[in-house]
């Protein structure tokens, strides 16, 4: 997170309160899902996850996983790729 807020520029990011991604998103947690957001949000990828075969992102619904290969999450989301991970 620290490193994330660097990059940003900012002092500090934190998760946001249950209610507040749910106001934002449209999603309850457990759900929250980067795709069909309520509104248009930033989305990050850190850089070495491009190095995996398969991911999985959740699909709106605790019990539902999108999986495919990185590219496809990139073509589809237009992440902003960030190297943050230690």
């Amino acid at each position: 997170m620290k490193n994330l807020a660097r990059h940003l520029g900012v002092k500090s990011v934190a998760p946001c309160k249950p209610e507040t991604a749910q106001k934002h998103s449209g999603y309850w947690v457990g759900g929250t899902s980067p795709f069909g957001a309520k509104r248009a949000m930033p989305v990050y990828l850190e850089r070495t996850i491009l190095e995996l075969d398969r991911i999985y992102i959740n699909g709106g619904r605790a019990d539902s996983w999108w999986g495919s290969g990185p590219g496809d999450l990139v073509r589809v989301l237009h992440p902003e790729v960030v190297e943050v991970a230690i």
